[in-house]
């Protein structure tokens, strides 16, 4: 995975509310890079301030606790290395993208969410906005690769992208909180084969194209490599 301990840099002379894009970028691979070794509860603003060279009141300044700079570090590297692929085929896109959301979440970072949980659960504000920055923005893209299956006819119409996501996502997310299953390619496989029993459209037929075999086997190689 991506290594995110690049030197930090000098705070710049001019202050005020307007962001530093380079300030910002220092914090959040700071904040990255101390993630990789330590939880989230570890962490603190002043271990974050230091290793990117800027003082806490310009973190402070921009975001109100630590947690908050953690979720948008987070989100940021996400959106980098957990593909959303468009093969042709929603079963095989919702396939691709599931093997690759699990080999994220079960990296170093990716074992950030359980904790983002854990969090909310004492911190409802935390918890609320969790949700309106990572979660719901992650969903809105999944459900785009719902959208193109119900536009083709291959996936019923009728059952909401709300519930779908949630057959998808949930089995996944419940191991990865509890505990108690296997996190693998296979379960993936298995997991959206599951779904798609039931949510395939009787009668649809997919169109199979050199493009469609040449992006998946692109994207399957991608999160092999992350």
């Amino acid at each position: 995975m991506q290594s995110y301990g690049s030197p930090p840099v000098e705070e710049p002379k001019t202050r005020g509310r307007h962001r530093s894009l380079e300030a910002e970028a220092s914090i959040l691979r700071a904040t990255l890079y101390l993630l990789e070794r330590k939880p989230l509860r570890q962490v603190t603003t002043d271990a974050i301030a230091k290793r990117a060279g800027v003082s806490k009141a310009t973190i402070y300044k921009w975001w109100p606790n630590k947690s908050q700079v953690a979720l948008d570090a987070y989100l940021r590297v996400m959106t980098d290395l957990v593909v959303m692929p468009d093969t042709g085929s929603a079963e095989t896109d919702f396939t691709v993208q599931l093997k690759s959301l699990t080999h994220f979440y079960k990296s170093p970072l990716g074992r950030l969410f359980s904790q983002f949980i854990a969090e909310g659960q004492s911190d409802p504000g935390f918890l609320a906005l969790f949700r309106e920055r990572f979660l719901y923005m992650r969903r809105d893209a999944a459900r785009v690769m719902w959208r193109r299956g119900v536009d083709r006819g291959e996936i019923r119409k009728e059952i909401g992208s709300e519930i779908v996501l949630d057959l998808i996502y949930g089995p996944m997310v419940f191991r990865l909180l509890a505990g108690h299953g296997s996190l693998n390619d296979h379960e993936s496989e298995a997991m959206v084969e599951a779904v798609f029993g039931g949510l395939r459209q009787p009668g649809y037929a997919p169109k199979t194209t050199k493009r469609n075999g040449r992006q998946r086997l692109q994207t399957e190689k991608h999160f092999e490599t992350t």
